[in-house]
């Protein structure tokens, strides 16, 4: 499946006792020698009663773990709705409990809860004002750090992004000594109070056509910024994704589509 081009192999593993290792991970998201992804998924059975799975997601190329992912969420939603005929399902992450449901024009919106903002949760190695995050060994104004479930920073920036080496200052970025965890990196342009274009490096993957949790990241940045309203979307390289930023209980709602491509089976 694909959210926005951000690219999934989800293998259902629920009421089974195996499951990939991280070497067959690894060579199974290989797009020369494997299936390809950008993420591999893998749904095991909840630890939660009323959760349909517990999601774990695993970067390409080396199988490592990642904490969440936006637009996996959807598509993992979309195919569990879609086997059990409802309009609703809650999915257990390492992150939490993502409660999802399918919204108008086929699309799947997923609470992605509070973000959290404090230096320390997102995590970072010492203490700074997330809000304006200065790089002053690099040529780039100052970042927003979020976390949204994983660690994300946030940069605004005058030229276009389109044209913005993103593979030069992404892994510089993502591997920068602030972030202990490393973390994921989003070049954005303001395009008016409702719109922001956003390009990204995902940590541990590289450039890739979208980012769930990288657009929530964006949204969230530009509107603690004043840049943009509570309710915006975010263009990425592979499509669109909307997000209203709750009021009444800080939570962030991501909405946008998700899409079948093929099934099949691998022997493991």
């Amino acid at each position: 499946m694909h959210g926005l081009g951000n690219d999934f192999v989800i293998v259902d593993a629920r009421g089974s006792a195996r499951a990939p290792d991280q070497q067959q991970i690894a060579a199974m998201t290989n797009r020369k020698t494997g299936i390809g992804c950008d993420q591999f998924i893998v749904l095991h059975d909840a630890e939660q009663a009323a959760v349909a799975c517990f999601m774990r997601i695993y970067n390409a190329p080396d199988g490592t773990e990642a904490e969440a992912c936006g637009n996996a969420t959807r598509c993992v939603a979309d195919y569990l709705m879609r086997d059990s005929g409802e309009n609703a399902v809650d999915i257990q992450t390492v992150a939490g409990v993502l409660k999802c449901t399918r919204a108008p024009e086929d699309q799947i919106t997923v609470d992605m809860g509070a973000p959290n903002l404090d230096w320390s949760d997102i995590p970072m190695s010492k203490a700074v004002e997330t809000l304006y995050v200065s790089f002053t060994d690099m040529n780039l104004p100052d970042g927003v750090a979020v976390n949204v479930g994983n660690p994300h920073i946030v940069f605004f920036m005058e030229e276009k992004v389109e044209a913005f080496p993103v593979d030069q200052y992404g892994p510089k970025i993502e591997t920068h000594a602030l972030f202990p965890n490393k973390t994921n990196v989003e070049f954005c342009n303001v395009i008016d109070r409702q719109t922001i274009r956003m390009r990204v490096w995902e940590r541990g993957v590289g450039i890739t056509q979208a980012c769930g949790t990288g657009a929530c990241a964006a949204a969230i940045a530009g509107m603690r910024r004043g840049l943009v309203d509570r309710q915006c979307k975010v263009i990425l390289d592979g499509g669109t994704l909307s997000f209203h930023w709750r009021e009444k209980d800080d939570h962030i709602l991501m909405s946008g589509p998700a899409t079948f491509v093929f099934k099949g089976a691998v022997e493991i």
